[in-house]
């Protein structure tokens, strides 16, 4: 029986500055525009997006290039997702009201300036809501699939043996998107009970294969569930715990059902109708189904799940239209958990997740007895959870036995004996050129392809798959894997103490609930700093007090005069120019740059931040998350920062991207600070116990941990094994 299912959806600055308040301003009026005709003004230069003013003493174009000291200069990051739950536009306002204090500035105007800025964050909400629902609408239009017949046949007619089915396997498909070819004549063979961790750089087609799976456009078996957790659950009245048990659909309606029979029962019972025995009789078939289904422990087993991935027990008990989206996304994610449904597909399921709640998932997915499909970036997950590997590479699915771990070295010896066979096939090649006979050319070529067909039979593809046309064997090609080279300058000396926050004390207005108190930290050159703590503690707090982008309203915050912070948020979005070009964006903040031209000066720049060339001209807003990652890095790296304070930096980048930041923090010689749910990452930038820290950020303190992060993780790790174990 298959159970039905509900969607389940950087600044810098000198000198000291004390404890001080602000007043609230008041409710910023927000308009109603059209968000399809924004979008469509983004294609046209002539019509430019509706943009806020720059706010007054904020960077302009034409500012000397002296003051452009920072990659985010004096935009007003957000706190974190979850400690902006609560906070209404006049507490915002106060924010943004200290601020303008503290610089002097004309708290008239500044209110003014934060009502512009209101306005302009709902119209980029509105038109990126429109955007996702035109996107939804049109995606499964967007992609053609196509397979053999013989294997198309899965999804048509099914005789009894492929009706108990629970293994997938597709052979000779090819998908392709708006024209541009993700997978040619592949195969995936899909092991009922096996965790696959799906890999490949980005851009090439991971979370396409998993929505077209789960779309059924690659064939399913009809008799397997297929669940993919990829959007944020809708908030409603329905609490957390409601929301997750709301996943199953039958055995709420089972339970519906259940009180609609005893209410009419009892009903019979005081007319003294005739019809009772026939109302028990469907009742005690209902409750036999309900004790199938585990009704009984339903409530307990999602409050673990909830649990597990961060909610208290008071959270567990609020509407979900009261979190933020990251919380919403972990919703949804113990709906699909809570589901336990044949087949789970989870892309970049750690994104929304703190360091603990990625630790508890890996733990609870390594006991997942049913099929896995998991797309990620961490390593460390992919370890902990995969039993296999699939590998997206060059058109192609390439399964391999093992964790990510031992994916790597199979890949290593696969790509040298095959860029050996290149080299072989090449000088051969080279040779038949040199005699100038095209018969002798066509020779290699066809030996060439003929031992590439012997070996694809040798490792057992089908009759079918070798012998189809579109599947003729090619000759050896040289395996070009995807690099990528993250670089900060070497910032000049400066002397300490460069940055601290001596008894400092910090609390939002209108929060009673959030507060942190007596902080006493510092960080100087060569300092390196992991904060760690429950999403919503405070951690993304703690970097803008260290940034300066808040002010302590107890204690002191001080900075070196010289001091230049590179800074990273996870709502790095907020610092870019949407309808500027990241050459336009990046010129417009640091103009003098060395070199016959300006503009190739940035480009490369860019590309050795990964950014591809042909997206250096293309309007910020159509950049994907990765590709605008990428921008602010550049940006970050042209301030020349003596310290960076980095806030997620992983969640946009792919392995190769996040290997290449962990190469440039270990060379960089300034000071670095780090939230991270990365725990590869944490353990590269925290390799020297001798000059790195841990910092606990939890129950409104931050205490320094007494020894490494090993030491933290090996303890979280046995507190959470037991939890998941009980």
């Amino acid at each position: 029986m298959v159970r039905k299912k509900e969607d389940a959806g950087a600044g810098a600055g000198g000198g000291k500055v004390k404890a001080g308040g602000g007043a609230a301003g008041g409710n910023a009026k927000k308009e109603k525009l059209s968000v399809s005709a924004f979008l469509s003004s983004l294609d046209k230069k002539e019509d430019k997006p509706v943009k806020a003013k720059p706010a007054v003493g904020a960077k302009v174009a034409k500012k000397p290039p002296a003051a452009a000291t920072s990659a985010y200069g004096d935009i007003d990051l957000p706190p974190e997702d979850e400690e902006d739950e609560g906070m209404d536009s006049e507490e915002e306002a106060a924010l943004a009201l200290k601020r303008g204090e503290r610089k002097g500035l004309d708290l008239t105007v500044k209110d003014k300036d934060v009502k512009k800025k209101d306005k302009k964050e709902m119209i980029a909400a509105q038109a990126a809501e429109f955007a996702k629902q035109e996107a939804m609408k049109d995606d499964k239009d967007a992609f053609s699939v196509v397979i053999g017949a013989k294997t198309a046949a899965l999804e048509g007619e099914e005789n009894a043996a492929e009706a108990s089915m629970k293994d997938i396997k597709v052979e000779n498909f090819s998908v392709s998107a708006r024209g541009k070819e993700l997978l040619k004549n592949s195969t995936i063979t899909i092991v009922h009970g096996r965790r696959y961790g799906l890999v490949g750089p980005n851009g090439t087609g991971k979370s396409t294969l998993l929505k077209l799976l789960a779309w059924r456009q690659i064939p399913v078996p009809k008799n397997i569930d297929v669940l993919l957790v990829e959007q944020e659950v809708v908030g409603d009245d329905k609490t957390a715990l409601e929301s997750v048990v709301s996943a199953d659909a039958e055995l709420v309606q089972l339970r519906e059902e259940a009180a609609r029979l005893q209410s009419l029962g009892e009903a019979k019972d005081a007319d003294d109708g005739e019809d009772g025995d026939d109302i028990g009789e469907q009742l005690t078939a209902v409750f036999e189904k309900l004790q199938l289904l585990g009704t009984d422990a339903a409530e307990a087993r999602a409050s673990k799940i909830l649990a597990g991935l961060g909610f208290s027990v008071a959270m567990q008990g609020r509407a979900t239209k009261s979190f933020s989206g990251g919380w919403r996304m972990r919703i949804s994610l113990a709906r699909a958990l809570f589901m336990q449904p044949t087949l789970l597909l989870l892309d970049e399921p750690t994104n929304h997740l703190d360091l603990r709640a990625v630790m508890w998932l890996e733990q609870y997915l390594e006991r997942w007895k049913k099929t896995l499909i998991v797309v990620s970036h961490d390593r460390e997950f992919l370890n902990s959870v995969s039993t296999d590997i699939i590998h997206l590479h060059d058109l192609k699915l390439l399964t391999y036995k093992g964790n990510f771990a031992a994916f790597e070295e199979m890949y290593e010896q696969k790509r040298r004996e095959n860029n050996k066979k290149f080299e072989v096939y090449e000088k051969q090649l080279k040779a038949a050129k040199r005699s100038g006979s095209k018969a002798q050319q066509d020779k290699v070529k066809d030996r060439a392809k003929f031992a590439a067909g012997k070996d694809a039979k040798s490792k057992g593809k089908s009759k079918a798959a070798a012998d189809d046309e579109d599947n003729a064997p090619e000759a050896p090609k040289r395996w070009r894997d995807y690099q990528v080279e993250f670089h900060f300058p070497e910032p000049t000396e400066l002397t300490p103490p460069l940055l601290q926050l001596i008894d400092v004390g910090f609390g939002y207005p209108g929060r009673p609930d959030f507060a942190l108190k007596e902080i006493d930290v510092g960080v100087d050159m060569g300092t390196r700093v992991a904060i760690v703590g429950p999403n919503g503690a405070g951690k993304s707090t703690l970097l803008n007090l260290l940034a300066g982008d808040l002010q302590p309203t107890e204690g002191e915050s001080r900075q070196s005069q010289k001091l230049r912070v590179g800074r990273y948020s996870q709502h790095f979005v907020d610092s870019l120019q949407m309808d500027e070009t990241a050459v336009q964006y990046l010129l417009r903040l640091y103009p003098d740059q060395e070199g016959p031209s300006k503009q190739e000066t940035v480009r490369a720049k860019l590309g050795k931040f990964g950014l591809p060339s042909h997206n250096h001209l293309t309007p910020i807003v159509k950049l994907s998350g990765g590709q605008k990652a990428r921008v602010v890095f550049t940006s970050i790296s042209m301030a020349r920062p003596h310290i960076l304070l980095l806030d997620e930096p992983t969640n946009h980048l792919d392995m190769q991207s996040i290997d290449a930041l962990a190469d440039a923090l270990d060379e960089f010689s300034g000071g670095v600070v780090l939230v991270s749910h990365d725990a590869r990452l944490i353990s590269r930038v925290c390799e020297e116990e001798e000059n790195s820290q841990v910092w606990v950020v939890e129950d409104g303190s931050v205490r320094k941990y007494p020894g490494s992060f090993d030491d933290y993780k090996k303890e979280l790790t046995e507190e959470i094994r037991a939890e998941v174990d009980e």
